[in-house]
């Protein structure tokens, strides 16, 4: 295994450890009647932003993969990221239930896992 190879894989586990912590955060407050935008999350989003794009710039360099980048599939998933990272910068801002942050950053973080798993 080449050095790169390495570098991007590490770079993959960091970003599932950053899917594991924002939606892990956004979970654990199922049944909390006080649904709000923990650190968890804040932290998640952002692993999930930084490390989507380190690996979408190793992808489109060439360093890594077979060369063939899904550029809509990426954008779109960055797009997401975007959105969900700044509700939850916005939420960690506010005090009280959020109920409304809460649920739009679960339900973008759930419809980006379906877009990595399905979209190809």
């Amino acid at each position: 295994m080449e050095i790169v190879d390495f570098l991007y894989n590490a770079v993959v586990v960091l970003h599932f450890v950053g899917l594991a912590s924002l939606l892990g955060g956004f979970l654990v407050q199922m049944r909390s009647s006080e649904k709000g935008v923990n650190p968890a999350m804040l932290h998640g989003a952002i692993t999930q932003l930084v490390t989507g794009i380190i690996m979408q710039g190793m992808l489109e360099s060439g360093a890594v993969g077979d060369g063939e980048v899904l550029t809509w599939k990426l954008a779109t998933k960055l797009g997401i990221t975007v959105v969900v990272t700044v509700l939850a910068f916005l939420g960690r801002r506010r005090t009280g239930p959020q109920v409304g942050y809460w649920a739009a950053i679960g339900g973008l973080t759930l419809i980006n896992v379906t877009l990595a798993v399905f979209w190809s």
